[in-house]
């Protein structure tokens, strides 16, 4: 198949990755290229084996008097709508066998009509209103995509809106290898309010262990005010590293803290964590319960810092090969690319 996959304007899709999306869009297009496929990903740029057009944001200086607009959004969103809308129009004629929209902008969504390539698209957060109203139109102006999600929960806070597949992210397991673990514990993510690193700093002072953090800071703010402050003692921040540089953290770790103070769509830092041998302490939310078992992670309530720590102490125990064993049987990078394979050739046809 000729296949486009459309993610991320703002971000590349190589090392060190901006988020879960990215991996995903990674994993997804090299494993669909190994399988003999055409792929061509369009983002801010990438590294794989898969051919990258570039979507650039077009450089616009609004005007003095355009500025005044108080409902105008910032300069970014602008240029990256109008990034979108470029990728659209060049896939118009671009002749792929399928479209993948592997992003959470709502513009390709609302103009998948425009295509003439079958559309899919992965549903990786829960509802927003500009997403709702972007499969709205686009029921109306046909050729709706045809849609999965990353989790079941993700799927169910979705509503009325029809679902075609649950296709759980993967990790590549040859990369993804055993550690030997240590006494600590880490943190690994994008560095915002949403992920709540904050907590999982306050709950190891309360267990006394020390923790270590890797991720992208995407909120300057939040850093500054929630992060940075809690640093010293034993809680060290290690910058934005590699995969490289995050699995020999995870698999250096006694255990993995993940902290989502919303409803975490899936959790890629879940299977990581286990793909390195390495239990998973975290909050009972969104889409963690299903991702963890007795024997591989300890969940708190959410929010519950106390509790959380008591769960982190607990889950070091927890036995490293059954963890790996886990992620072996659930989160292969070839069972994902399985299922979107086998779903993307039942909607092309022979």
């Amino acid at each position: 198949m000729d296949l486009a996959i459309l993610a991320a304007a703002r971000f590349s899709i190589s090392q060190p990755f901006a988020g879960g999306m990215e991996v995903h869009t990674h994993v997804l297009a090299e494993g669909l290229v190994a399988r003999g496929h055409r792929v061509t990903v369009l983002a801010a740029g990438g590294v794989g084996r898969f051919h990258v057009r570039p979507m650039i944001p077009v450089e616009f200086a609004a005007s003095p008097k355009a500025r005044r607009d108080v409902t105008a959004g910032p300069a970014d969103a602008v240029a990256e709508h109008h990034s979108y809308l470029e990728a659209i129009v060049h896939l118009a004629t671009a002749g792929h066998d399928l479209v993948h929209l592997n992003a959470v902008h709502h513009l390709p969504f609302a103009c998948a009509g425009l295509l003439p390539s079958v559309v899919t698209a992965t549903l990786h957060s829960p509802p927003t209103p500009w997403l709702e109203s972007a499969l709205a139109i686009s029921k109306v102006r046909g050729n709706a995509p045809h849609l999965a999600s990353v989790s079941a929960a993700n799927a169910a806070s979705w509503g009325d809106v029809t679902v075609d597949r649950v296709i759980g992210n993967g990790v590549d397991l040859h990369v993804w290898r055993p550690g030997p673990g240590g006494d600590g514990a880490a943190w690994t993510g994008r560095i915002v309010a949403e992920k709540a690193p904050h907590l999982a700093i306050d709950a190891c002072r309360a267990a006394g262990i020390s923790l270590r953090l890797m991720g992208p800071v995407h909120d300057v703010d939040y850093f500054a005010t929630q992060i940075r402050p809690r640093l010293g003692a034993g809680i060290n921040y290690l910058g934005h590293g590699d995969v490289a540089d995050v699995v020999a953290l995870v698999g250096s770790s006694a255990v993995a803290l993940v902290t989502p103070s919303w409803e975490e769509p899936f959790g890629l830092v879940v299977p990581e964590a286990l793909a390195c041998g390495t239990p998973v302490a975290g909050f009972h939310r969104g889409t963690l319960p299903d991702l963890l078992d007795v024997d591989t992670g300890v969940l708190a309530p959410a929010d519950d810092v106390d509790a959380l720590a008591a769960a982190l102490l607990q889950a070091a125990t927890l036995d490293r090969r059954t963890c790996r064993a886990r992620a072996e049987v659930r989160f292969s990078a070839e069972v994902m690319v399985d299922a979107y394979e086998a779903w993307f050739e039942e909607l092309v046809g022979p």
